[in-house]
């Protein structure tokens, strides 16, 4: 991602995300696994949208589960995109640049 300008923050599990996305450090886009230990994706997307400050970062949902059920509640959730594994490189970064 370093090479389209993006610069990569990471973490481990949602938890950690959660306090990432606490931190006044501002994020063009955010891109968040739907299963993770601690805090769902879901539940990271219902955050940022309830946060004046993280409202219009566009969250990217990747997961492995297909089911139409799990998309339709990440894009209720506030999610712009929803991006099934495994996925490419560039499926990453024409999603990214479609938002962002």
């Amino acid at each position: 991602m370093e090479s389209e300008g993006f610069v990569a923050v990471t973490a481990p599990d949602g938890k950690e995300a959660y306090k990432l996305l606490q931190a006044k450090e501002p994020f063009a886009a955010a891109v968040v696994d739907l299963v993770m230990p601690h805090i769902e994706g879901r539940d990271l997307v219902r955050y940022m949208q309830s946060e004046r400050r993280l409202m219009k970062v566009p969250v990217i949902i990747m997961t492995t589960e297909l089911s139409s059920r799990l998309s339709s509640d990440s894009f209720s959730a506030g999610a712009v995109a929803f991006l099934p594994k495994p996925f490419t490189d560039a499926q990453l970064k024409t999603t990214l640049h479609m938002f962002v």
